[in-house]
């Protein structure tokens, strides 16, 4: 398996969409957290889970571009995926849904022939 910090090559939609709910969930835990955190004023708590939730979002983005690449799409339109909730979560599941470019495509072979999960 890939570097998860790695935005070259590309991945399945299966992958994506374990990645995709993994994070997304630690993003609302992290965000209740901090909510939590800035009642109580626990100041250090709220920054931990800060850092938490950026980290979090940039292994969404990494994940979303390699998903990009499999549909023969641009990094650059990950940027759209910045917008807050609702629309992107609209964007995530598009990634999650529309399929992949059969063979290899400019960002790397099929990952279905070598995907094992």
């Amino acid at each position: 398996m890939k570097n998860v910090l790695e935005p070259t090559g590309r991945i399945t939609r299966r992958k994506f969409l374990v990645l995709f709910v993994v994070f997304y969930f630690i993003n609302l835990l992290c965000l209740l957290k901090m909510y939590e955190s800035l009642e109580i004023q626990a100041w250090v708590s709220f920054a931990i889970f800060g850092i938490i939730l950026v980290t979090t979002i940039v292994f969404l983005m990494v994940a979303a571009i390699r998903r990009l690449h499999d549909i023969e799409l641009d990094w650059k339109y990950s940027l759209y995926l910045l917008i807050p909730p609702p629309i992107n979560f609209i964007g995530f599941i598009y990634l999650t849904f529309k399929e992949g470019t059969v063979g290899p495509n400019k960002y790397g072979p099929d990952p279905r022939n070598t995907d094992v999960v």
